[in-house]
């Protein structure tokens, strides 16, 4: 099997007109950062590396990911068995040295995803195949929804067949919640709601919350405590909350464990791009089914990491549904090779090997900010 011959780094900026604000603070790019891997015989494979925070992100991990995948790739094939934990194993000095350990692992998810991608193209199948999927489509709902776009933005998702919207709360008059309520009521017959704190409260506070929130009949509420709240806060607010709790996006290596272990999380919710890629997440996604747990993908972000993600949930199961940002983002609906309407109210993945599809990075060369090549 031919090794890694070299890796290019596309680099996209799309500046948006109206900053997004959040819990975080103002989002004013969507940046993404797509991962080309080709080995020696020509094959290639994608994957995409998360870059949303903090703001201009993205500039340091276009720089790290060239600096560090020459050593990091070095001697990897397409038949590489957990490219995500070597590479990790492989550059341990450098995150304990730099204090970067998200950085580091989410160039490494972007490279295990591209490596699966490579595979899976060579084996002539879909990734989702591969992966042991026997469904040709997956569920999907809207996120990304702010309380003062809601109407527009679901009526802009609900055109494209979405039933299901994830509003975000916890910043803003009376913290969202009023907007939220609003939403609720403004639903259609066999529509359903989330919403998304995004860690914005303490315990006290998301017991106060889901109190005024029993009402509105939610599927879930997502990151209402902290990621690195104490276990017993988040059991706590499990037993007190009449509504499922969500969260996944900001936990990495044991967390996961302790998580599904602690079962006060109904839906767990990795992020393939941000930890883990194809290979670490597979495992915790199976985990979780095993456990009685919902698996949810976490993505935001470009169209490469939400395709690989429609292929991951397709292949673990269950009754997990795929996270389709619904704010401004054409690097989202470009770069997922087909837009984002679903079709019998899923998501297509397609016939063809891999990912299915090359993004169309001509079409935004506008947006480009670079594109580095490193020989590996």
């Amino acid at each position: 099997m031919s090794r890694i011959a070299c890796a290019t780094i596309h680099h996209f900026r799309h500046a948006l007109p109206v900053p997004v604000p959040t819990v975080m603070g103002p989002l004013t790019h969507r940046p993404a950062l797509l991962l080309r891997l080709e080995d020696g015989d020509g094959a290639h494979g994608w994957g995409e590396v998360w870059c949303n925070f903090p703001p201009d992100g993205d500039l340091h991990r276009a720089r790290l990911a060239a600096r560090i995948l020459p050593a990091a790739l070095a001697g990897m094939t397409a038949q590489t068995e957990g490219p995500f934990a070597q590479i990790l194993r492989r550059m341990h000095r450098l995150i304990l040295q730099s204090g970067e350990p998200g950085p580091v692992a989410q160039i490494a998810s972007a490279a295990d995803i591209a490596l699966h991608d490579l595979r899976a193209r060579r084996a002539g199948v879909p990734l989702a195949q591969m992966l042991g999927a026997t469904r040709t489509d997956v569920p999907a709902y809207a996120s990304g929804v702010s309380p003062d776009q809601a109407e527009g933005q679901i009526a802009r998702m609900r055109r494209l067949g979405y039933r299901r919207f994830k509003q975000r709360i916890g910043f803003g008059p009376d913290e969202g919640l009023g907007a939220a309520e609003q939403t609720a009521l403004a639903l259609h017959p066999g529509e359903a709601l989330m919403l998304d704190a995004n860690q914005a409260w303490d315990i006290d506070t998301a017991l106060a919350r889901c109190t005024r929130l029993a009402r509105l009949n939610l599927l879930w509420l997502e990151e209402p405590l902290p990621a690195d709240a104490p276990l017993q806060d988040w059991q706590t607010l499990a037993d007190a909350a009449p509504i499922p709790l969500a969260a996944g996006e900001n936990l990495s290596g044991t967390a996961f464990a302790q998580a599904i272990g602690q079962r006060a999380l109904s839906v767990i919710q990795p992020d393939i791009c941000k930890w883990g890629g194809i290979s670490a997440t597979l495992d915790i996604a199976r985990a979780a089914l095993a456990a009685g747990l919902r698996y949810c993908p976490h993505f935001l972000g470009g169209g490469v990491g939400l395709v690989a993600s429609a292929h991951l949930l397709a292949a673990v199961g269950g009754d997990g549904m795929l996270e389709v940002d619904s704010s401004e983002n054409p690097l989202l609906e470009v770069f997922s090779g087909r837009g984002l309407a679903l079709e019998n109210d899923a998501f297509p993945l397609g016939p063809l090997p891999g990912l299915g599809y090359d993004p169309d990075i001509v079409a935004m060369k506008h947006l480009k900010v670079s594109a580095t090549e490193v020989a590996i």
